[in-house]
């Protein structure tokens, strides 16, 4: 949650900083801000709300600085104001700074500056207390770089921050603590990042800042120092990702250009781990058959989207290598004292690699013995890092809030894994690991087609954008889907949505079916499907308005629902990938009839980076 941007070269930082902050804006727009280096003084310039606020706010200003911090903010502590908002400064207003994460012992820390030194706080926020700090450390050791460091001894939490210091013209001192930063090598410039895409217009090297890690940034150098101040040397990591790849491309937002980008993501995905024989090759990925057969049970973990797309991995992992799975949400697993030891593998699924209950959880089971495996989109992020082997999904930068492409590629990992598990441990047949394979190599035709058709699903959005809630009900895998597809519904439409398994329906959420309700029923698992049909028979009695989703050529469906959406034919096991498509194009043509900020969806962001 949050952005961070800093420059520090020879051309004017205003312009620079804001142009970065909008490529943040997805990890947080409750307010902006920015600090900018002028002479022998800082000016800070912030403004509640998004970016444009507070371009508008600084239009008619002229500034000089080369060097400064910016942020884009989801509030954790006090409200979205102006007071609230980043940079936040000390005192005496030399030294600012922005902050992403949580400073778990600010009270502390606080009380501490107000009875010791007297210092009188402007805002709510945990952050000013860094700035603070910063500014009666600096008065001691007249350096930022001590400072910073020594500041970071005194703090707990999870936490990024970057400061600045009117004293130290051309210098930004970052430091690093379970939240993301990069630092990017420019041609006479240098940069500090939450993330790359703000940096993809400017150059193509970057340093992956480790945990517990300072950098001091210069326009000519970058240092990187570790938790003992000792200077790092590492080599920049080249980044491949193109300005293209974080634009949207003529599509009026990002979530939709995402949508239709999916046939290339799975195509991706699935390209760079089968080889010219359609045998899974898992570069990246080390488990040997001796290794398997230590492994006794798998943990997989996750938040939201990637959760759901564990779910489905559970069902995949079970059926093709005979392991039994459990699936967990990230923000309880540490705290149910997990029985893991040596024989567990755990799998960790996040988009971002950053996601703290899932980091936090990776840790706990790390601790115990566990093999560490995670599925993640971000190359060098905190989650691959710490893992023991890492499988990267290729959905390319997803900027949009709501997940999509990312949790397709998500799945499409799953099933690589599932099958070259179930290989590994000859639970499967060479004959049925091809079949599935060959299903898979298909997906990308299948899913353009239906985006080729979604105008019926623009249409069944312009009838039903004003009722007020939706249940999703499904059985197997396709209840995991409903899950998901309630979720994307949630997210950016505010419609009040429920999604359930469809033999529950009769143990209490069937009091809720009245006329007119809307129900959504996915029904793509062929040997469920007589039972997915008394489901929707019984919702019918009650007059909802039903839309079913199955696979071309169940055509007996329509006589009992509202409306039909068909996805192509093909086998059960790899339906949820197809099934989720027309789930996403409904959501997104919900929230635009809604007039909703789709890629912004209230009180959300990308990288959930606090518990």
């Amino acid at each position: 949650m949050c952005g961070i941007v800093g420059y520090t070269g020879h051309q004017p930082a205003k312009d620079i900083i804001i142009d970065g902050l909008k490529k943040l804006e997805y990890r947080g727009y409750d307010s902006a801000g920015i600090a900018l280096l002028e002479e022998d003084k800082i000016v800070v310039r912030k403004k509640k709300g998004k970016i444009a606020n507070l371009e508008k706010a600084i239009a008619g200003e002229k500034f000089y600085a080369t060097t400064g911090i910016g942020h884009t903010r989801w509030a954790t502590h006090g409200a979205p104001t102006d007071a609230n908002a980043h940079p936040h400064i000390n005192e005496d207003g030399s030294i600012a700074v922005v902050h992403n994460g949580i400073i778990e012992n600010y009270m502390e820390l606080k009380e501490k500056l107000e009875k010791e030194y007297s210092i009188h706080f402007r805002s709510e926020t945990d952050t000013e207390v860094i700035a603070q700090l910063l500014g009666v450390l600096y008065k001691e050791k007249h350096n930022l770089q001590d400072s910073v460091y020594a500041a970071s001894k005194m703090m707990k939490g999870a936490y990024t921050f970057a400061a600045v210091c009117d004293q130290e013209q051309d210098r930004i001192v970052a430091f690093r603590k379970d939240t993301p930063l990069i630092a990017g090598l420019g041609d006479g410039c240098n940069f500090l990042a939450s993330d790359v895409t703000p940096l993809l217009k400017y150059l193509d090297q970057i340093y992956l800042i480790d945990n517990g890690e300072m950098v001091v940034c210069t326009p000519n150098q970058i240092e990187i120092f570790d938790e003992d101040y000792k200077p790092v040397q590492r080599e920049p990591l080249h980044v491949n990702w193109s300005v293209e790849d974080a634009q949207k491309g003529g599509y009026q937002h990002f979530m939709l250009k995402e949508i239709n980008e999916q046939p290339k993501a799975v195509s991706e995905t699935l390209g760079r781990r089968l080889d010219e024989e359609g045998h899974v090759h898992l570069d990246g990925i080390s488990l040997t058959k001796e290794d398997l057969a230590r492994i006794h049970k798998i943990d997989i973990v996750a938040c939201g989207t990637a959760y759901h797309a564990g779910l489905i991995g559970k069902y995949l992992i079970e059926k093709f290598t005979g392991i039994p799975v459990e699936v967990d949400i990230a923000s309880e697993y540490r705290y149910r004292d997990p029985l893991v030891d040596e024989h567990t593998l755990f799998i960790a699924v996040s988009q971002s690699g950053e996601t703290l209950d899932t980091l936090m959880s990776l840790r706990e089971a790390k601790a115990k013995g566990a093999r560490v495996l995670s599925i993640v989109n971000v190359v060098g992020s905190s989650v691959a890092r710490e893992s023991d082997d890492v499988f990267y999904t290729w959905a390319g930068p997803e900027i949009a809030v709501a997940s999509t492409k990312a949790y397709t590629t998500q799945l499409i990992c799953m099933y690589l894994l599932a099958l070259y598990i179930g290989r590994l441990n000859d639970h499967i047949t060479e004959k049925y690991a091809q079949n599935i394979i060959g299903e898979l190599k298909l997906l990308p035709k299948k899913i353009q087609k239906i985006l080729d058709h979604s105008s019926k699903i623009e249409s069944m959005a312009k009838l039903l954008y004003n009722r007020p809630q939706v249940f999703y009900i499904g059985r197997g895998m396709d209840s995991a889907v409903a899950y998901e597809g309630s979720l994307k519904l949630k997210e950016i439409s505010y419609i009040n949505s429920f999604a359930i398994a469809a033999g529950e329906l009769k143990h209490g959420t069937i009091a809720l079916i009245e006329p007119e309700t809307t129900v959504i029923a996915i029904a793509t698992q062929d040997f469920l499907y007589p039972k997915m049909y008394s489901n929707i028979e019984e919702i019918k009695a009650r007059h909802a308005h039903i839309i079913s989703l199955v696979k071309e050529g169940h055509e007996e469906i329509s006589q009992i629902s509202t409306d039909v959406i068909e996805i192509p034919d093909c086998r059960d096991e790899v339906s949820p990938v197809l099934a989720i498509v027309p789930l996403q194009l409904f959501a997104y043509y919900m929230a635009r009839e809604r007039g909703e900020n789709i890629d912004k969806p209230r009180n959300l962001a990308k990288s959930v980076t606090v518990e």
